[in-house]
């Protein structure tokens, strides 16, 4: 039997590997995300929204810059658009325990924290 996944599973679980940062998800295949405050913004953008990020990562030409809460941990994936600046393409939200939390209430309680935290 052939079975057949989505290229965001795929990207997913490559996040899990030694490869590092998922590649940009293909925008037909993903679910929308554009109206969340943080799309298209430059890490610079994110620092005056949320403070200062909990981790930021890079590889390569990607990027990924986590934020923590109380509530929650939102993972902010940057890439660039051509030879243009990196601006967020993708996020993911979760619990701290790790359990799914819609996005926009992540967003929204990281803009209330404190101090950056």
């Amino acid at each position: 039997m052939i079975r057949r996944f989505s290229p965001l599973l795929l990207a997913a679980l490559a996040a899990c590997g030694p490869q590092g940062l998922p590649p940009p998800p293909a925008l037909g295949n993903a679910p929308s995300q554009a109206n969340l405050p943080v799309m298209g913004q430059d890490a610079a953008g994110l620092v005056r929204l949320f403070g200062n990020p909990d981790a930021d990562v890079r590889e390569g030409t990607a990027r990924k810059l986590q934020f923590e809460s109380a509530i929650c941990v939102l993972d902010a994936y940057l890439y660039p658009k051509g030879s243009g600046e990196q601006r967020v393409t993708w996020v993911d939200a979760r619990q701290r325990d790790g359990s799914p939390i819609d996005r926009a209430s992540c967003i929204a309680a990281l803009s209330r924290r404190d101090g950056g935290k």
